[in-house]
């Protein structure tokens, strides 16, 4: 019985590695301003010819529509994935167009992009039927444990979904990924700059090992 027990583990194990999948699709999610862009548009600047998804911006919801990139190929120590990126907006669970007056804008183009926003929320969440993975990034110089941190992690569990946590901003003097782990240690966790590249080769090859 033991031996038999250990046969199928084997087996199961050499048909997984045989059948490993080579492709997936992956949403980039994360509060506003936590660096989703940035780190898409240095994913796409390493593997893709330099392509970019968009133009990051110090004001909140500057992505407020899903986008997408198709056929990026990873290569990290051997091992090689070829992904389906889908940059969503930031998720939140109240977006008020006082946010956006509080950064210069009109009060009129403030409660277009609360709209705008409200939408692409939406329209995030919607994604997740369609995906087979989830980079959650955060903000290490900011509290993980947040309600839209919380809900979003909750959400993506419900529907088993492969998550890796992105904790961001590691280049910054008051960074604690550390406090990212210690909030959600079930999960799988790579500290990075999105901005100057730290340690984003070691992001390849969790990305690579994890969604592979």
């Amino acid at each position: 019985m033991g031996f038999m027990s250990g046969f199928k583990e084997s087996l199961g194990a050499y048909i997984k590695k045989i059948f490993k999948k080579k492709r997936a699709k992956i949403g980039i999610y994360g509060p506003p301003n936590a660096g989703k862009t940035t780190l898409a548009n240095r994913i796409l600047h390493d593997w893709n010819e330099g392509d970019s998804f968009g133009e990051v911006s110090p004001i909140p919801h500057e992505t407020r529509r899903a986008m997408r990139k198709e056929g990026v190929k990873i290569n990290a120590n051997g091992s090689s994935i070829e992904l389906d990126i889908v940059d969503t907006p930031g998720m939140a669970t109240k977006i008020d167009f006082k946010e956006f007056m509080a950064h210069g804008l009109p009060e009129a183009e403030a409660k277009k992009r609360a709209k705008e926003a409200t939408e692409g929320v939406i329209e995030a969440i919607k994604w997740l039927d369609d995906l087979d993975g989830v980079l959650l990034v955060m903000d290490s110089t900011e509290d993980p444990y947040t309600q839209v941190n919380v809900v979003v992690i909750g959400n993506m569990e419900a529907r088993k979904l492969p998550l890796l946590i992105v904790a961001n901003k590691m280049d910054l003097p008051n960074a604690s990924p550390a406090r990212i782990k210690a909030a959600f240690p079930q999960h799988a966790m790579v500290p990075i700059s999105a901005l100057d590249g730290s340690n984003i080769d070691e992001l390849y090859q969790a990305i690579a090992n994890h969604f592979g």
